[in-house]
């Protein structure tokens, strides 16, 4: 059969086969094709001829078969951990490790992972030990051990059991006759260490104050608050600097370096749907504290913004419009350092209520600022389940910096830039609507590992994601950082009531604008009386109610901490020009 140079045949590298059971246990197969050689007829199996790109060349392609396991018993897979074919399946490991207290506890794995200790031997015989080796152990001892290093390391958070760390002292046993000069004993120890060591230093710290209110709801009112409206909402009365006082380089990269903080220290566990969805049910109250740190920290972005924009009543409209150029250009700062996290809760806030029907003040506001305005809100837009957002996070990640350029041979390796942030709240819907779509188990009792590894591969792009923000090099402005602490924050009903001082509405006027509401995923999933009641898939989709033309009371605006993440921003249509005035 003739054949053109150049052209090869087409093959899928791997080809889903189909299913196969084996003890109860559910493996999803798979054909994988890999391109061997490339021959010449003339050319054997021994023959000296160098492979060549001829006409007559022929491709030799080998074909094998690839199992994944699918579904399975908890003891079949735990077992698979240890005798599994990890060359075929290399990602049921971190999968397991990472998505396992979903569905299963770290001492009942414990308990089916690690071997009982041998018995003692008889008095005078002793082991015998090859030359450079400790305890010699078998092959499956070997595959145990190397399970609980990438344990140790990769999740060293699932052993804390205070105050005894009962499953970190079965690893430190078991490792004790296993691999006793291994680096997995040394790393078990030192990990003990480090949580004995937290624990003093916890009792050694003051109790913390009684809190009152959020940053800034202490300050002293000023006597002069207008009628209608409250001496709290009216401003607030505090010493020191306010955070727009500072210039915006140096407001952007402080809210980088806490974002990047609290961004590198979440454990992805707690973003599992089947974690975080419960976070608001009884007793659940200290469930997810590092997803609820960056929560708080997004919370408090979105409160500073109100409280500097409304908090001066005051002030004149063009004075007001600078107030929220200046936040502009902040969040476009926020966007050249790739910290997604503040440029969406910036923006969150400019776009809700209290702020968006500000109409004189956004007409104060320059166009070029509009601009940018509108430019930076459409990469959070909502259609197509926020296509725009992710895209570019994919393109932040391969984006190369200026020291990723092409190096010179000898030269060291190329560092990647700093960052992205990302917007969690991004990750945490997709984990939710998937926990809510997947079951968690299929007939027979078996535990749906298909749905675990497809968290697993968000996890494991928030992990990835993670060791960039690591690089981040800022350093904190303690100035700034207090500014932020101390910025005067209005709650919901206090910014509606405030902002409706600023600028009346005009009553019964047919043409004021209309208030679009935030739907929150969180109240309608806590909305739901069973989880499996009504699937989230399609929910980002689902249209609002058709909002009042004049409304008399203020708007849903989310702020509550835990849901505001998962809430569904309304289309931006950028400021609007001042209504007429009613007849």
């Amino acid at each position: 059969m003739d054949r053109t140079a150049g052209k090869e045949l087409a093959l899928a590298p791997l080809q889903d086969w189909g299913e196969e059971t084996e003890d109860g246990a559910v493996y999803s197969v798979s054909l994988r094709r890999q391109l061997s050689q490339r021959l010449s007829p003339g050319a054997g199996p021994g023959g000296s001829q160098a492979p060549s790109p001829a006409a007559d060349a022929f491709l030799h392609y080998r074909t094998s078969k690839v199992r994944a396991l699918r579904a399975a018993r908890l003891e079949q897979l735990v077992r698979e951990l240890v005798s599994g074919d990890h060359e075929q399946d290399p990602g049921f490991v971190p999968a397991f490790l990472a998505t396992h207290r979903a569905f299963v506890s770290t001492a009942r794995v414990l308990g089916l992972l690690l071997p009982p200790p041998p018995p003692p031997l008889p008095p005078g015989i002793e082991i015998r030990k090859t030359e450079g080796e400790g305890l010699r152990v078998n092959k499956n001892l070997r595959a145990v051990v190397s399970v609980l290093s990438s344990w140790l390391r990769d999740h060293p958070q699932d052993f804390r059991d205070p105050p005894a760390h009962s499953d970190l002292g079965s690893v430190r046993t078991f490792l004790g006759w296993a691999a006793p000069a291994g680096p997995e004993a040394q790393e078990a120890e030192k990990l003990l260490g480090d949580f004995l060591e937290e624990a003093e230093r916890k009792q050694e710290e003051e109790p913390p104050e009684a809190w009152a209110g959020p940053p800034g709801a202490t300050q002293t009112p000023r006597p002069d608050s207008p009628e209608g409206c409250s001496e709290e909402e009216e401003g607030l009365v505090r010493e020191g600097p306010e955070l727009l006082d500072f210039s915006v380089d140096e407001v952007a990269e402080q809210l980088t370096l806490l974002d990047a903080e609290l961004f590198s220290r979440v454990r992805p566990c707690e973003c599992l749907g089947s974690v975080w969805s419960q976070r608001d049910r009884p007793g659940a109250t200290s469930a997810a504290p590092t997803v609820r740190a960056t929560v708080t920290q997004f919370n408090m972005v979105i409160g500073c913004v109100l409280g500097s924009v409304l908090g001066e009543q005051g002030l004149a409209a063009p004075q007001r419009a600078q107030r929220l150029e200046k936040w502009i250009r902040v969040a476009q700062r926020c966007r050249e350092l790739r910290n997604f996290s503040s440029l969406r809760a910036i923006l969150s806030a400019l776009q809700s209520n209290p702020i968006y029907r500000l109409k004189r003040s956004w007409g104060a506001v320059s166009r070029e600022q509009l601009s940018t305005f509108r430019k930076l809100s459409q990469i959070f837009s909502d259609e197509n389940n926020h296509l725009s957002s992710r895209e570019i996070l994919s393109q932040e990640e391969a984006t190369k910096g200026p020291q990723e350029e092409d190096t010179l041979p000898g030269s060291l390796p190329p560092k990647l830039p700093p960052g992205p942030v990302p917007y969690l709240g991004t990750f945490l819907t997709d984990l939710v609507m998937l926990d809510t779509a997947l079951p968690d188990m299929l007939e027979g009792d078996l535990i749906n590992f298909e749905k675990r590894r497809k968290e697993w591969e968000i996890l494991a792009h928030i992990q990835q994601l993670q060791k960039r923000c690591r690089s981040y090099c800022l350093s904190p402005r303690a100035p700034v950082l207090a500014a932020l602490r101390t910025q005067r924050q209005l709650s919901e009903e206090q910014s509606y009531r405030v902002s409706r001082v600023i600028e009346p509405p005009a009553a019964s006027c047919p043409s004021s604008p209309r208030i679009r509401r935030r739907i929150s995923l969180t109240k309608r999933l806590k909305s739901c009386p069973e989880r499996g009641a009504h699937p989230l898939v399609g929910v980002l989709g689902t249209p609002p109610p058709p909002p009042p033309v004049c409304p008399q009371g203020p708007p849903h605006l989310v702020l509550e901490p835990e849901t505001l993440l998962l809430a569904v921003p309304r289309p931006l249509q950028g400021p609007r020009a001042p209504a007429p005035s009613c007849p």
